[in-house]
């Protein structure tokens, strides 16, 4: 699973418009001008929530692999999905804490 599918649930927000300019993941407006779709918080925990599974499930593999009922194959792709989106969570998490630092820096 690549890091930006568990970021897919946000309103507006296209993985394969990466790189493509600031204005190519704007979130979309309903008719009265207010952001449709989840909310941040909601995305958030929703991506949170999809680690936290794909985390266990590589888990679960892994102890039917050391018990013979599961494939090499399938231990390894269950561990490196699980790493890549807990990576993308401490990429989230790290924006996150710098964003907060720089806000609290300002000056009122």
């Amino acid at each position: 699973m690549e890091p930006t599918l568990a970021l897919a649930g946000i309103s507006g927000f296209d993985p394969t418009a990466l790189g493509q300019g600031a204005g190519a993941a704007a979130a979309t407006t309903g008719p009265t001008g207010v952001a449709s779709g989840p909310t941040f918080v909601e995305a958030l925990q929703s991506a949170a929530k999809t680690t936290i599974s794909d985390l266990r499930n590589a888990e679960q593999i892994s102890l039917k692999a050391l018990s013979g009922e599961a494939d090499v194959r399938d231990v390894a792709d269950a561990v490196m999905s699980a790493e890549q989106n807990l990576q993308a969570a401490i990429a989230i998490r790290d924006k996150i804490v710098t964003a907060f630092l720089e806000v609290s820096r300002m000056q009122i």
